[in-house]
């Protein structure tokens, strides 16, 4: 498994622990989905302003958002060994943010963030209500695995 973390931000600080934790996430989705681990994903991690930029470019969206994935093939019968997933983007500042709005840790936040990028880069959505519910029930297993509990 080869995961490549970006930090291309300098308004959050953080501990090199969440790294590994966010690489520990990442290795419980691919488990879980039984996706080979012989893949790479890139983790970017940016500010408010810098992911608006990305929002606004590649979803036409114009505002800052906590998260992006960018998943690197067409369909999950195309993954390769060796192949790039996807990227996911986070925005630190906005994490930070919605760990104060959720009342949780900023480390859960950026770790839920994680996984639910995960999932979208192996093809979950939350386009539906049971969409959601499946995708949000992966989400909480993955975490909970991790014994990284809502507070």
């Amino acid at each position: 498994m080869n995961i490549l973390i970006d930090n291309r931000q300098n308004k959050m600080k953080y501990e090199s622990k969440l790294e590994s934790l966010m690489i520990n996430a990442i290795e419980i989705c691919l488990e879980k989905e039984m996706v080979s681990k012989d893949v790479e994903i890139s983790i970017t991690l940016l500010d408010n302003k810098m992911i608006h930029e990305l929002n606004r470019e590649y979803r036409n969206i114009d505002r800052e958002t906590d998260v992006l994935s960018f998943p690197q093939y067409e369909s999950m019968d195309d993954i390769k060994i060796g192949m790039c997933l996807g990227d996911i983007v986070i925005s630190l500042e906005k994490a930070k943010e919605q760990s104060f709005e959720y009342g949780h840790s900023f480390e859960r936040e950026v770790l839920f963030l994680t996984v639910h990028s995960m999932f979208h880069l192996m093809g979950y959505d939350h386009d539906t209500l049971e969409n959601t519910k499946a995708m949000r029930k992966k989400e909480e297993e993955v975490l909970g695995q991790m014994g990284i509990l809502r507070e």
